[in-house]
């Protein structure tokens, strides 16, 4: 299957899709922090969580939403993450859904909800219900960049993306946007994402392609092992492409859609990584040849999330003793004797002993932005990757003055 990447675009490059977005001032005067996605037509939706015991109020507005029929769109927050607030919390996240819906046309079980930003800090609902009016009053197929902008943190650019693939005889068209930069270390799911598509398909096989793109993108990337109260992944599919309707896994057209939706995953997951707070360096961990396939993604996630190894990354020193320190401890099945671990090109341990190499190689190799590192555990043919961030200096910084 060819997927085309599509120059500029995001989450309205499908069909049917527009977006708004509105300055709130949640926490910060005239920035956007305030967004509306919604579809034309009723769409079937498929959702992740967070498997923290800390639910924010709009993931379980969202979860229960969810798993009706029908969904018409999303409203999105940044500023402050409504999140261990209570029933007033709750109370907040049904009245934003329910002022969507109305200026949108539908029902408030329609509408899905996210928010990121502070804990603990009540949603200034005033300013909320008004930008939830101004976003929807602008709704439009050229917004998708606003609404990427609006859903944004500490992030340092707008994470947004579109594919297209050809599905006999029709354009299939994903759009995505995603937010992360801290606290992101997913176990279920990831920070905020969200998919729009046009293809035509069941809401059972929706959330099975959901599940199986989500395992290897979102939920391989770390930028520092802490998993949010809000992390939240929405796919919508409105069925505005024409095709025949997908109802079957085993398919041609399901298989075809999957690897569309793990290829757009993939590429916003590396784009958090790449933008993890304070980061200077994006690490892709692949390791080779495991046993199996969680083998493969319990040692690659392991070196990716090691502080130790970030650090190193940072400091430009290839130091391979923490690489097999994180993978010993990743709970992967392997013989720690067939080893073998190369940052990028440069091999540096084999068969689980340190191997002379020219650390000026190393060196040269640890100074560009991507660093890959290679692991091959010679077990079966199992294998996976992670993506992570180098741990600096500003890192620590960002997150000691994160409420100021």
């Amino acid at each position: 299957m060819n997927i085309k990447v599509i120059e500029d675009g995001g989450i309205t490059s499908p069909l049917g899709f527009q977006a708004g977005a509105a300055r709130a001032s949640i926490k910060k005067p005239e920035r956007y922090d305030l967004a509306v996605v919604v579809s034309q037509v009723p769409a079937v939706a498929a959702g992740v969580f967070t498997t923290n015991k800390f639910q924010a109020a709009p993931v379980q507005v969202s979860r229960r939403n969810i798993i009706h029929e029908k969904v018409i769109g999303f409203v999105v927050n940044s500023g402050s993450a409504n999140a261990c607030t209570g029933l007033p919390g709750l109370t907040d996240a049904e009245e934003m859904i329910t002022k969507a819906a109305e200026a949108v046309g539908c029902y408030a079980e329609e509408m899905l909800i996210a928010s990121t930003g502070v804990i603990g800090v009540p949603l200034p609902m005033g300013r909320i219900l008004k930008g939830i009016n101004d976003a929807c009053a602008n709704l439009s197929i050229k917004n998708g960049n606003i609404a990427a902008q609006a859903i944004m943190t500490t992030d340092t650019f707008a994470k947004e993306g579109a594919v297209q693939f050809d599905l006999e005889g029709k354009t299939i068209t994903l759009g995505a946007m995603a937010k992360g930069s801290g606290m992101i270390h997913p176990d279920m799911a990831t920070l905020l994402g969200f998919v729009t598509t046009d293809i035509a398909i069941t809401k059972k096989c929706l959330r099975e392609a959901l599940l199986e793109a989500n395992r290897d993108s979102f939920n391989m990337v770390t930028v520092d092992r802490d998993t949010s109260t809000n992390d939240s992944l929405f796919v919508l599919a409105n069925g505005q492409a024409g095709n025949q309707l997908i109802s079957e896994i085993e398919s041609v057209g399901y298989k075809s859609f999957r690897d569309a939706l793990s290829y757009l995953c993939t590429e916003m997951a590396k784009m958090i990584a790449r933008d993890g707070e304070g980061a200077t360096k994006l690490i892709e961990v692949q390791v080779l040849e495991a046993n199996t396939n969680e083998d493969a993604r319990k040692a690659a996630r392991s070196i990716a999330a090691s502080n130790l190894v970030k650090a190193a990354i940072f400091g430009e020193d290839a130091n391979w003793g923490r690489i097999i320190c994180a993978l010993g401890y990743s709970g992967a099945e392997f013989n720690p004797d067939l080893v073998d671990v190369c940052i990028g090109d440069l091999k540096v341990a084999m068969n689980g002993q340190g191997l002379s190499f020219d650390e000026e190689v190393a060196k040269d190799i640890l100074r560009n932005k991507t660093i890959v590192i290679k692991v091959v555990l010679k077990q079966g043919q199992a294998k996976s990757k992670a993506w992570g961030c180098d741990l600096t200096y500003e890192y620590v910084k960002i997150n000691g003055e994160y409420r100021t």
